[in-house]
């Protein structure tokens, strides 16, 4: 191979079966890294941060020398520089403790990818199209600056907006600083599979507006609805390290786990007992356990605090679900019911997780508050072996664990806002690492309303569907290239703060979004210029870190700063050295919640079947389709991969006369996909499944028109208090158009075929 191409592509036929009418019949396995034999050398290793989900792991980046070829006044030529080859765990990072999941190990793919956008660009075509020609970064800053300083000319501050995925940290900090001092309203924040129904209902139950974290190394008992913990939920690292330990680090002592969901994830697939549950019942089952433990005298109303009285009903012992009352409506057996409410009582420490579909109902609020409520009943919460809270660290403007609380505003307010011009016209909107275009249904006019925005700067490393949109792009580094930080949010229980410096330097002519943010904010002068002095985000760090020097009980003791900061950027941060729980408070009190069944859109006579889109293995929402190792990794359950399918129930295939393989038209009163079949036993006869993440126009040649994507026939309902996105509660219609052929990989022995009348009708 010619050592001066740096991209090394290859394709290598791989073993399976691809799927068929997806477009793409091969199965391949791509790589491209740095050509290996370049220079053979001594391995260094530096620490870095994953950023592939919300969790926050730390890695440690493995670097060789290499060559990189560049391109300077037209001439092209090789510079060695240090290189990553492979990514693995930290080992002393309180998150992880050294492990990564397969998602992290494949984030390497991201600065390789030869799809990046290399340098500024400008769109000359139609928006949408992804016609951009190149410019420089003093031309794209100059047109940026001179935007924004248009809008400050008219006094029309708060006519800037700012989209992006949710932030943490101290890049939340910065973004918050920036717009404050600007004068624009503040952030919008948008992610398909985010979580403030549940954070919502914290803030109710415990006082605490934030994700929980969860002591499975010492829980005898685990109850869950509906939560992926070992895939997708959360800080599924962390929680497989608590899970293995429960189940088999404790001599003499093993611990349960019981899943309620109506399809079976992977960790449904680990669960020692599942238990089928129609959709959007789940917080009956939870009130259900409820009283029959105060009914047997095993728990008193009153020790559950706010979390119960958050429920109509508590204190009387919740006369209203019966375990035959709860079986009529969820389906779960009356003696199951009582059998495991026994069993949690007298199996403690205990706890009781719920996630996933199970908070993406228009009822999900209270489905979280019957949990919460049943997890303060035995006692779990700040207990060992319970449900806590990651301490905040104490930073200024952190105090809440970084997470921004409620400031940010809904898609859906941004949506209409800029479609009303009220309460302000958006002329100019930022955005950064969100691509709603994709991932929200279409009756949330999220296209429609970029459209009327007269100037878009795009801040995306890669062009999704989103960021096709943009009449600017000012292109990311990739996160090992960019200095990073984080606090996270879940995943443990000692308070820390993550950073990383570049592990390696830029390949391309990118600039890191917070530096462009801090340059902007020099051109713009004024107090904008005043409120962020800093030169670049290294400098912002420092003096954002600074309250951290000498803290007793931390993992770093020195009292110069040099020597402190050294020492993090050599350990990938700063933490307690001690687990411990944020505090929590009596809750907010709220007028008491009643169940109330979860609003579904679509007739049950034209549209039969439940529709659930679920988070990928690989892709989560979508945003890791561009990466072809995960492409080619084999979803848990089912095993198949490189395209879309529509799960269903093999006695509903057979009834219909369906066989796996066969192209199905899957639609509900919003739009139509096809796909092909997957005989799938894990699932409820009444329901149909897709794994979200394909059906990209845009994002790059690996993810670009493979499969189809499930949110183009969504409901745009919500959960009313939250307005988060209720993507569990459509119905569809299915109908097969055309004949297939088998493509599903089976592991042997993965699933038993469970018949029909084990699941709730």
């Amino acid at each position: 191979m010619d050592r001066r191409n740096f991209f090394k592509i290859s394709a290598i036929t791989a073993g399976g079966v691809a799927l068929e009418g997806c477009g793409h019949p091969e199965v391949k396995l791509v790589r491209f890294l740095p050509e290996e034999e370049l220079t053979p050398g001594i391995a260094h290793w530096k620490p870095s941060l994953c950023r592939q989900c919300d969790a926050g792991c730390g890695v440690w980046v493995r670097l060789m020398d290499g060559e990189v070829e560049i391109v300077r006044n037209g001439e092209r030529g090789l510079l060695p520089r240090k290189l990553a080859k492979k990514l693995e765990g930290n080992p002393e990072h309180p998150v992880n403790g050294g492990k990564l999941c397969a998602r992290g190990q494949a984030a390497l793919q991201l600065t390789y990818n030869p799809d990046r956008i290399r340098g500024p660009l400008k769109r000359t075509g139609e928006r949408g199209s992804g016609q951009y020609e190149e410019i420089s970064w003093e031309a794209a800053l100059t047109e940026l600056t001179d935007r924004l300083k248009d809008l400050q000319g008219k006094g029309e501050d708060r006519s800037l907006a700012f989209l992006s995925s949710p932030l943490r940290g101290h890049r939340r900090r910065l973004a918050d600083l920036f717009l404050s001092a600007f004068g624009a309203s503040g952030r919008t924040e948008y992610e398909f599979f985010g979580e403030p129904v549940l954070r919502r209902a914290n803030g109710i139950s415990f006082g605490r507006y934030a994700l929980p974290a969860f002591d499975l190394a010492n829980c005898n008992y685990l109850i869950s609805f509906g939560a992926d913990f070992l895939g997708t939920w959360l800080s599924p690292v962390s929680q497989a390290n608590g899970f293995g330990q429960m189940i088999q680090g404790r001599a003499g002592r093993r611990g349960k786990l019981v899943q309620f969901e109506a399809r079976m994830t992977p960790t449904g697939g680990k669960a020692d007992e599942w238990v089928p549950v129609r959709p959007g019942r789940e917080g009956v089952v939870a009130l259900g356990i409820a009283h029959v433990l105060m009914k047997e005298g095993l728990r008193t109303p009153a020790s559950a605090g706010q979390a119960g009285r958050a429920l109509e009903g508590w204190s009387a012992g919740l006369p209203e679900f019966t375990p035959e009352r709860v079986e009529e409506i969820t389906g779960v057996k009356a003696d199951r019911l009582i059998r495991l409410a026994g069993e949690i009582a007298s199996h403690t420490p205990a706890t009781i997780m719920i996630g996933g579909p199970a908070l993406a109902h228009t009822n999900g609020l209270f489905s979280a508050l019957a949990v919460n409520a049943l997890n303060a009943l035995v006692g779990s919460l700040g207990s060992p072996g319970g449900l806590s809270f990651t301490p905040a660290p104490p930073l200024p403007g952190l105090a809440d664990g970084g997470t921004g609380g409620n400031s940010a505003n809904s898609i859906q307010e941004l949506a209409q806002q800029i479609l009303t011009g009220k309460p302000a016209p958006i002329e100019v909107l930022l955005l950064s690492d969100a691509n709603p275009v994709f991932s929200s249904p279409p009756g949330w006019q999220i296209r429609e309303a970029l459209d009327r925005v007269p100037f878009i700067a795009s801040f995306g490393m890669m062009l999704d569907e989103t960021s096709a949109l943009a009449d600017l792009i000012l292109p990311d580094h990739s996160p090992l290239e960019s200095w990073q930080d984080d606090v996270p949010e879940t995943g443990t229980l000692q308070a820390t703060v993550s950073l990383a410096a570049p592990a390696m330097a830029p390949l391309f002519n990118t600039r890191a979004t917070a530096d462009v943010l801090l340059d902007v904010a020099q051109r713009l002068g004024g107090r904008v210029a005043e409120r962020l002095p800093w030169k670049d985000y290294e400098e912002f760090l420092k003096e954002q870190l600074r309250p951290l020097v000498g803290r007793a009980g931390g993992s770093i003791e020195t009292n110069d700063f040099n020597q402190f900061w050294n020492q993090a950027l050599e350990k990938g941060g700063w933490w307690e050295t001690t687990a411990r729980s944020a505090k929590t408070s009596t809750g907010t009190a709220v007028k008491p919640a009643a169940y109330v069944p979860p609003q579904l859109d679509g007739n049950e006579d034209t549209y039969p079947f439940h529709f659930q889109p679920y988070a990928s293995q690989s892709f989560i929402d979508g945003r890791h389709a561009n990466i072809p190792w995960l492409q080619e990794m084999p979803e848990l359950l089912p095993t198949a991969r490189w395209g879309s399918w529509v799960e269903i129930n093999p006695q509903t295939a057979e009834r219909l006369g369906i066989r796996e393989g066969d192209l199905l038209a899957v639609a509900s009163a919003h739009g139509k996909v096809e796909a092909p079949a997957l005989i799938y036993p894990g699932i409820a006869p009444d329901m149909v499944a897709m794994p979200m993440g394909q059906g990209h126009k845009h994002l790059g040649r690996y993810a670009k028109d493979r499969g189809v994507n499930p949110a183009a026939i969504l409901a745009p309902l919500t959960e009313p208090e939250t307005g988060a996105l209720a993507w569990a509660a459509t119905r569809v219609q299915i109908k097969k158009i055309g004949r297939g052929r088998p493509i599903l990989i089976k592991a042997a022995g993965s699933l038993e075929e469970r018949p029909a009348e084990q699941f709730p009708r």
